[in-house]
């Protein structure tokens, strides 16, 4: 780690640099707890957003429990961090469960998923290697079409079936990501989301407990759906949101959350002004706030915000810097000398977050810890 994780104060971190409030870090966490107790039902926070112990820790209200992960690794650090009840939240494959298998007397309360038959047998195929049965969740897609099979669709129950009746697979039940809810316009088109999720996942269960399959687990979640939760999902057993822990920029173009409830942001400084071009030049490219929202949104200008500084817009990036203007105007370039400190909310906090190896958490202006995630498959 750099000279940096002795500095005192965010205004002399090197930048381009990811810093944290950890005061509205730990609002957001508290929200999300109390959301979960109030529809009673239980948090499954997902960590690759974070991919960070002490976060995974505040966002399970310390005890240390119940997560979701994407990657091996995530499920290695984590549980040799003292976590437990660990989901790998995507559909599992041939090439993946070897390495779960050669780790899993370190991550002894692993649950795997799988969206098919296919998974099913990798599974059968390949048994723990401490003789227990693979704990495991069936994905249902409920309408956002990325994994899962169709909830309406008739291979739900062959393979919900055939998993019930394995002796080596513990089938407990079915799990949904409503990543359409990151498609609605404003809150009340998430909240049309997650009740067509909620009502659909719950029907999958109502016909797989029909035919003697008990569901355990019926879980969905997103940050725009739990951030702006409706009624209907305290018929699930478990939510699982992750971005809500930092929320983004991007995040409030629906209402899901607001400016005041972002707890991460890029640290980046004025290196250069192109006044014929209308625009300063930051030391912040995509290698660090990255391109994702690009696609979504159409143009640079809402990719991000910047803090205290609402009427700045970035209008271009290459790979180590990014170009400022105004929205509307000539830049005094008197305000902004080279050196100036500008603080970004990201679009993506997740995509942005995975950029930086040390994360800077601050309360107020003063840095108080460095956290370091952990990177890689």
């Amino acid at each position: 780690m750099s000279s940096d994780a002795l500095l005192t104060s965010i205004y002399d971190v090197s930048t381009p640099n990811f810093l944290i409030d950890l005061d509205i870090l730990n609002e957001n966490a508290k929200k999300m707890l109390t959301t979960a107790r109030e529809l009673g039902v239980e948090l499954r926070p997902h960590v690759k957003t974070h991919k960070c112990r002490e976060i995974g820790t505040i966002s399970t209200g310390g005890t240390k429990s119940r997560i979701s992960v994407s990657t091996i690794k995530e499920a290695l650090f984590f549980s040799n961090g003292g976590f437990t009840d660990i989901l790998y939240a995507v559909p599992i494959t041939d090439h993946k469960i070897k390495g779960f298998q050669d780790i899993i007397k370190e991550v002894p309360s692993l649950k795997l998923m799988f969206d098919s038959m296919y998974g099913l047998k990798c599974m059968i195929n390949n048994p723990r290697n401490d003789g227990q049965p693979w704990a495991a969740i069936l994905d249902i897609d409920c309408g956002y079409g990325r994994t899962g099979l169709e909830w309406d669709g008739e291979e739900v129950l062959s393979v919900a079936m055939e998993a019930n009746e394995s002796k080596n697979i513990n089938f407990l039940g079915l799990y949904t990501h409503c990543g359409n809810s990151y498609d609605a316009k404003n809150v009340e088109e998430i909240h049309k989301v997650v009740d067509e999720t909620c009502d659909r996942i719950a029907s999958v269960a109502k016909r797989l407990e029909e035919h003697g399959i008990k569901c355990e687990t019926v879980g969905s979640g997103s940050t725009p759906s739990c951030n702006q939760p409706t009624q209907k999902m305290a018929n699930l057993t478990e939510i699982h949101p992750g971005g809500y822990i930092f929320n983004d920029y991007g995040h409030t173009l629906n209402g899901a959350c607001t400016i005041r409830d972002i707890a991460v942001k890029v640290a980046a400084r004025v290196i250069s002004h192109k006044k014929s071009k209308n625009h300063l030049l930051i030391d912040c490219g995509f290698l660090a706030l990255s391109f994702n929202g690009f696609e979504e949104v159409g143009n640079y200008g809402d990719l991000c915000a910047f803090q205290d500084h609402p009427d700045l817009r970035l209008k271009g990036l290459t790979q180590e810097l990014g170009k400022v203007t105004l929205k509307d105007g000539v830049l005094d370039f008197d305000k902004y000398p080279i050196g100036t400190m500008l603080f970004i909310y990201p679009f993506h906090c997740c995509n942005t977050g995975t950029n930086f190896h040390h994360y800077y958490v601050h309360s107020g202006d003063k840095i108080v810890d460095v956290w370091t995630p952990v990177r890689g498959w």
